[in-house]
């Protein structure tokens, strides 16, 4: 008798539950789109973007192959951006550029998808494929859209991405030099600037270069120390030929001299 009652408490509470439903989930649930609608864009602009993507997503079906289908699709991406959801607005935007080409919100869309990239991007220390990602699909805006007003917005994330990138490779060579393998330190931080000579880090880089150099002579044995001490040298004359006026250059100097006087 005691379980009978639990079964039926149960089930009266599950219908009380279907009888208790909010005007919203009704909506949702079995609204006309003309009142999916209407109500998506009030909850839109009322900032309620969970509640608007969820009325847009499913108004997505109802108004496929009508004139309303891209403003649809654009506003179920907005909302996503809104709250900062990037993930699913950047799928939202990319659907929508593949599918509304001709569409007055397609630059638009363009341009929030690459901010969707931009901001899913990682820290340096991290992988960077979502980095490379960006900066192709940034780069691809600019080339379509040369007179964008959003050029200098986009330059300035490429040069976020392309810094981030620099540091990483500067910093990945530069853990040999805190392992104090100097050989490998040395080849690491030159290679960096073989692949990108341009690399921001290009001074620090050359330093800690000229440093392994240094280190990998001194501790050498001593019938080649001359030898590989005319590497510091070389690596000693490129840099102040590049960073005369250097913060390193002090120290560095020191260094030479010890040498010359060996």
């Amino acid at each position: 008798m005691k379980y009978r009652f639990v079964i039926v408490a149960f089930a009266a509470a599950a219908l009380l539950g279907v009888g208790c439903k909010s005007q919203y989930e009704q909506l949702l649930e079995s609204g006309s789109a003309d009142e999916k609608y209407a109500a998506a864009f009030e909850y839109f602009n009322k900032g309620k973007y969970m509640r608007s993507a969820q009325l847009f997503e499913s108004l997505s079906m109802l108004t496929s192959g009508t004139e309303r289908d891209d403003t649809v699709q654009y506003y179920w991406g907005l909302s996503n951006y809104d709250q900062k959801d990037y993930y699913s607005a950047e799928a939202n935007f990319k659907h929508f550029v593949d599918n509304y080409p001709a569409s007055p919100f397609t630059e638009s869309a363009e341009f929030l998808r690459i901010d969707c990239l931009y901001r899913s991007t990682l820290r340096y220390e991290l992988d960077q494929t979502p980095t490379y990602t960006a900066i192709t699909a940034i780069s691809e805006y600019l080339i379509a859209h040369p007179r964008t007003a959003n050029r200098p917005i986009c330059e300035k994330m490429l040069d976020d991405l392309s810094e981030r990138l620099d540091r990483k490779a500067y910093e990945n060579a530069k853990l040999y030099y805190k392992m104090e393998d100097y050989k490998a330190s040395r080849v690491a931080l030159k290679n960096v600037l073989k692949e990108d000579s341009d690399n921001i880090y290009r001074e620090d880089i050359l330093y800690y270069a000229a440093m392994s150099s240094y280190h990998y002579a001194r501790l050498s044995v001593p019938e080649k120390q001359k030898e590989r001490y005319m590497i510091f040298v070389d690596d000693y004359l490129n840099f102040i030929g590049e960073y005369p006026t250097s913060a390193y250059r002090k120290e560095l100097d020191a260094l030479y001299k010890k040498v010359r006087n060996k």
